[in-house]
C-alpha cells in the first residue's frame, strides 16, 4: 500500500500545501493562485484539497501531515525577544501578542479545524508532525537536488530562532552544523533596505536586485554607503556569521523594519516614499547592500565547504531567491555543483516539510533523480482540459480559433512573436515557486529594442527599470550566456557573451535613469541588463516539449534560440491559474494574443469584458 504525506506552509506569507507519495512529489501549489491574493498566509485550503486530488487520496488516506515550522518554538523568540528590549517595543507587544494567544499558541487546534475542512474526523489517528523553519528549508534543497551528497545552506528573514543554517546532507541524512540566530539576519538586514528604498517588504527583495546594477559602482557614494552598512551597521565575521547593531533596526520589537531617524542621520538620505521617483542614491544604497549580501553569503559558503568538504552545495530560503548573489556563488568556484530549491521561499517549506516527514520521520532512503531532478521541473500545480478552456471561452463570449496541429500553431505564434508581438502563453501545469518557467508566461521577442519598454508599461504595469528574463534553448546557452550548465529554474543571474554586447558610451554611469534604460546593450536588448547580465531560464526539450518547440520554431525563422519570459500576471497580481485568470489578465493587458492549449485568442476579435473591476483596486501594488 502506498504511503503519502500532506506538507503544509500557512500563516506568514505564501502558504502552499505539497503531496509527497512513496517519495515522489506529486503535486505542489502556492494558495495565492487559487484564492488571487497575492502572498496569501491563509490556511492553504484550495491548494491541500488540489495536491489531495492530483494524487487520487483523500485526506484518510494519509499517512501524516508535516507543518513547516514550530509555532511554539517561535512563540518562546517573540516573547524573549520582548524581554530582552524591553521596555522598547510595548505598542509592538500589545498588537502582536493577543494575536498569538488567541491563534497562533494554539495552532495545532487552528491546524485540526482547518483539517476537518480537508476530510479529518473526530476519529483521526493521522499524526500532524512539526519540524523545524530551517530543517523544512534544508529538506526542500537537499531532498530533491540531484546529489547523492551536498553542503545545505538555507538563508532567510528567520524562522523560530534561526535565521541561516548551514548543514550536510547525506543519504537520507541531514546534519545541522551551524546556526545564525535572531535578531541577526542577512535576510532582514536585505529587507530592511528594501523598506528604506521604498519597496514593500517580503515582496520587493526582487526590486531591489534589481535596482541595485542601476547604481554606480565607481561612485564615491555607493562606496561610502558600503563602509557605512559595514563599519555601523553589521559586522560580517570570516565565517559569514553576522552581528547586527540593533540600534538602527525596529523590526526585533517595533512595527517598522528601521529606526528611520538614524539611518537619515547615517546615510544622508530620507526613507524613499512607495511609488515615488527612484532617485540615484537609492540606486548606489541598492547597489551597496547588494555588494555586501553576496559576500556574506560567499563567506557562508565558504565555511560550508570546510565544515562538509562537499563539491555540491544545495541552498533554500527567501535569500536563496537572490539570483545575482547565486551566479557570483557560481562563478567564484567554490563548489562544482549548485542546486537551489525553485521555490526557496516559505512556500518551499510544504514541500521541505513533506519530505522531512518521509526521509527523516519515516526514514525512507533517498535514491536521487537527475533527468530531470525530483522538481520535475517545478510544472507541479493544476493544468486544464479543453472542457476547461472553451467554458472559460463561453463565459467571456470570447472568440477563438483551434488547432488540431500544435506543430502548424507553434509556428504561427514563433511568426507573431519575430514581428513584434506579445504572447500570453497557457499550458500544461502550473509552475511551483515565484518564477514563471513557460507554462504561465507572457512571450515577446529579445531581439526588440522596444520590448522591455512595452512589456514593463502596457502590460505589466510596473517600473521601468525592472528587467526581464529570457527562456533559452539549453543546447543554446554558450551562444548567449557565459554559463557552462543548465539553469532550469531561472535563479542564476550571469553575464551575455562578450560577443553580443555593445559598448557603453563614455560618462554612461551619470546619466539618467532612462538614458542608461533604453541604451542598447547587445543585440538582445530586452533582456540584457544595464550590467550587461541577464537572469536565465534554460528549456530542456525532455521537461518542456511544447515550450521547447516554439522557441526552436522561433530560432528557425531568425536564427536566436532566445525569447523574453515573463510571468503572466499584472503587477500586483499572482501568476494566473485557471483559463478564466488567463483571458481576463489578457484582456487588461495589451497582450496580442492568448495561446490556451492549442486555441489561439486574437486581441482584436474580443468583446470588452462586462463590469470588469479596475485591476489596480483588485489587486495590491507590490
Amino acid at each position: 500500500m502506498s504511503e503519502s504525506i500532506l506538507g503544509i506552509s500557512a500563516y506568514y506569507h505564501d502558504s502552499a500545501a505539497a503531496i509527497i507519495v512513496d517519495g515522489e512529489i506529486m503535486a505542489a501549489a502556492h494558495e495565492e493562485r487559487f484564492t488571487r491574493k497575492k502572498h496569501d498566509p491563509a490556511f492553504p485550503l484550495n491548494a491541500a484539497r488540489y495536491v489531495l486530488k492530483e494524487a487520487g487520496l483523500d485526506y484518510k488516506d494519509l499517512t501524516a501531515v508535516v507543518f513547516y515550522d514550530k509555532p511554539f518554538i517561535k512563540f518562546e523568540r517573540l516573547l524573549e525577544t520582548y524581554h530582552a528590549f524591553a521596555p522598547v517595543g510595548l505598542n509592538s507587544f500589545k498588537s502582536a501578542i493577543p494575536v498569538w494567544i488567541k491563534e497562533k499558541l494554539f495552532m495545532k487546534n487552528m491546524l485540526g479545524t482547518e483539517l476537518e475542512r480537508l476530510g479529518k474526523n473526530g476519529e483521526s489517528k493521522i499524526p500532524v508532525l512539526f519540524p523545524e523553519h530551517h530543517l523544512s528549508h534544508a529538506a526542500s534543497a537537499f531532498y530533491p537536488s540531484p546529489y547523492q551528497e551536498a553542503a545545505i545552506l538555507t538563508l532567510d528573514g528567520v524562522g523560530e530562532w534561526a535565521t541561516a543554517i548551514i548543514a550536510h546532507g547525506t543519504g537520507k541524512n541531514i546534519k545541522i552544523l551551524r546556526e545564525l540566530r535572531f535578531p541577526h539576519s542577512i535576510g532582514l538586514l536585505y529587507s530592511a533596505f528594501t523598506y528604506y528604498c521604498g519597496f514593500k517588504v517580503n515582496s520587493g527583495e526582487y526590486k531591489l536586485m534589481g535596482l541595485a546594477p542601476y547604481g554606480n559602482p565607481d561612485s564615491e557614494q555607493t562606496k561610502y554607503f558600503k563602509q557605512l552598512i559595514l563599519e555601523k551597521l553589521v559586522d560580517v565575521r570570516e565565517d559569514g556569521s553576522i552581528l547586527q547593531n540593533m540600534e538602527y533596526f525596529d523590526y526585533a520589537t517595533g512595527l517598522t523594519m528601521t529606526n528611520n531617524n538614524k539611518w537619515k542621520e547615517l546615510f544622508g538620505i530620507p526613507p524613499r516614499p512607495e511609488e515615488s521617483l527612484v532617485t540615484q542614491p537609492y540606486m548606489n544604497m541598492a547597489l551597496a547592500i547588494q555588494q555586501v549580501t553576496e559576500e556574506v553569503m560567499i563567506k557562508m559558503a565558504e565555511t560550508a565547504r570546510k565544515l562538509t568538504g562537499s563539491k555540491n552545495l544545495v541552498m533554500a530560503g527567501g535569500v536563496a531567491l537572490n539570483s545575482v548573489a547565486n551566479g557570483k556563488l557560481l562563478a567564484s568556484k567554490l563548489f562544482d555543483n549548485i542546486w537551489v530549491q525553485p521555490a526557496s521561499g516559505d512556500a518551499g517549506g510544504a514541500v521541505g516539510a513533506a519530505l522531512a516527514g518521509w526521509h527523516i520521520w519515516l526514514e525512507k532512503d533517498r535514491v536521487p533523480k537527475t533527468d530531470p531532478d525530483a522538481m520535475k521541473g517545478a510544472y507541479l500545480g493544476p493544468e486544464f482540459s479543453c472542457i476547461d478552456i472553451e467554458r472559460a471561452a463561453r463565459r467571456f463570449n470570447a472568440r477563438f480559433s483551434y488547432h488540431d496541429d500544435f506543430n502548424e500553431l507553434s509556428k504561427k505564434v514563433a511568426a507573431m512573436i519575430a514581428d513584434g508581438k506579445v504572447i500570453g502563453w497557457f499550458q500544461g501545469r502550473m509552475e511551483y515557486g515565484p518564477r514563471a518557467l513557460g507554462n504561465r508566461s507572457i512571450l515577446g521577442d529579445a531581439r526588440n529594442p522596444d520590448m522591455q519598454k512595452k512589456m514593463n508599461l502596457k502590460i505589466k504595469f510596473r517600473e521601468g527599470f525592472r528587467p526581464f528574463a529570457p527562456t533559452v534553448l539549453e543546447e543554446d546557452i554558450a551562444e548567449y550566456f557565459e554559463l557552462d550548465r543548465p539553469s532550469p529554474y531561472m535563479l542564476l543571474v550571469v553575464p551575455v557573451v562578450g560577443k553580443r554586447r555593445i559598448p557603453l558610451p563614455e560618462g554612461y554611469h551619470n546619466g539618467n535613469l532612462s538614458e542608461r534604460l533604453y541604451f542598447l546593450r547587445s543585440d538582445v536588448p530586452a533582456i540584457t541588463h544595464v550590467d550587461y547580465s541577464a537572469r536565465l531560464q534554460s528549456v530542456n526539450k525532455k521537461t518542456n516539449p511544447l515550450y521547447w518547440q516554439l522557441i526552436n520554431d522561433f530560432k528557425s525563422l531568425t536564427g536566436y534560440g532566445i525569447i523574453v519570459n515573463t510571468s503572466f500576471n499584472v503587477r500586483g497580481e499572482p501568476i494566473v491559474c485557471t483559463p478564466e485568470d488567463a483571458y481576463r489578465c489578457f484582456m487588461r493587458t495589451e497582450i496580442d494574443y492568448l495561446v490556451m492549449g492549442n486555441y489561439l485568442f486574437d486581441k482584436t476579435e474580443q468583446q470588452l469584458l462586462k463590469a470588469d473591476s479596475n485591476w489596480k483596486e483588485e489587486f495590491r501594488l507590490d
